[in-house]
């Protein structure tokens, strides 16, 4: 990862999550896209000297669902305001006993089962390949989990994110097939394709799941009660707000990225250059200028 004085850190906030305390300099900015609007202005501040940019991914008031949040202008807008590294924070299922509501999951790995997004920045004019197989950024990762610990949240370290479409919540037979034939840990309806567009914009990204509920798995819990949800989300959302104030602290010039997140397209993008389409090729221009 850069050094602090090259590093601005977005923060993606899911259900519960709407702003983030302390910024120095706070100010609500409207940042225009090629994609559309994003879910929201983005507040940014800086924290500890280190500048920050934060947006409620389903916009103040949580006026967006998890299908119409616009992830690409989100993605687009925290790029062209000078984020290197995004944390995203949503709310989340459980399917492992051991990983009950209150704890947070530093996700590793996703498995998306979206159908009805926009997934990727390119297309026909500019097709790019760009590889997931490590969607997250070790490093950062790394500081999130020892935010977390540092606030005193019982934190897990890696798992598997199932992302649902949504809204509705899982069946009984879907929880159980995620669980357990798929291995999933977590479920939650946002980090797809947020997680592939970060990595096609060569942003830092890492993920912490905040787990709310069981899902309807657990024999002893039964079905998602959203009740329950909101109660645990308000104690969540103190504790994200806790760990995110300590990550400048911990992002500095020492930490590296072992996952190429900044050189992501360096081979990815396939289509000639005298073929691809001028249009297209500029609003590509905040996202992937450095390859274009």
């Amino acid at each position: 990862m850069e050094g602090r004085q090259d590093m601005m850190i977005g923060v993606i906030g899911g259900s519960g999550l709407y702003e983030i305390d302390g910024l120095v300099g706070a100010e609500w900015q409207t940042v225009e896209t090629p994609w559309g609007a994003p879910s929201d202005d983005i507040l940014t501040g800086t924290l500890d000297g280190v500048a920050m940019a934060f947006l409620p991914r389903h916009g103040r008031g949580h006026v967006h669902s998890p299908t119409t949040v616009p992830y690409r202008a989100n993605i687009h807008a925290l790029k062209a305001l000078g984020v290197s590294h995004v944390v995203s924070v949503s709310a989340c299922g459980s399917f492992r006993d051991e990983m009950a509501p209150g704890h947070f999951v530093i996700v590793d790995q996703f498995i998306d089962r979206t159908f009805a997004r926009e997934k990727s920045f390119f297309g026909t004019g500019c097709v790019a390949h760009v590889s997931v197989a490590h969607p997250i950024c070790d490093g950062l990762a790394d500081a999130c989990a020892k935010a977390a610990d540092a606030v005193g949240v019982t934190v897990h370290r890696g798992g598997t994110y199932l992302v649902m479409e949504g809204p509705q919540f899982s069946s009984l037979a879907e929880s159980k097939l995620y669980r357990e034939v798929w291995g999933c840990d977590v479920i939650g309806m946002t980090n797809m394709p947020e997680a592939k567009l970060a990595r096609e914009a060569e942003l830092h990204y890492a993920s912490v799941a905040m787990i709310t509920d069981y899902d309807s798995w657990h024999p002893d819990h039964g079905e998602v009660d959203v009740a329950d949800i909101l109660a645990t989300l308000q104690g969540n959302s103190a504790n994200a707000r806790d760990l995110i104030a300590r990550l400048p602290g911990l992002l500095g010039a020492d930490h590296t990225c072992k996952t190429g997140c900044d050189h992501a397209l360096e081979f990815a993008v396939m289509t000639a250059p005298s073929a691809r389409n001028p249009a297209l090729v500029e609003k590509l221009s905040v996202v992937a200028g450095r390859v274009l």
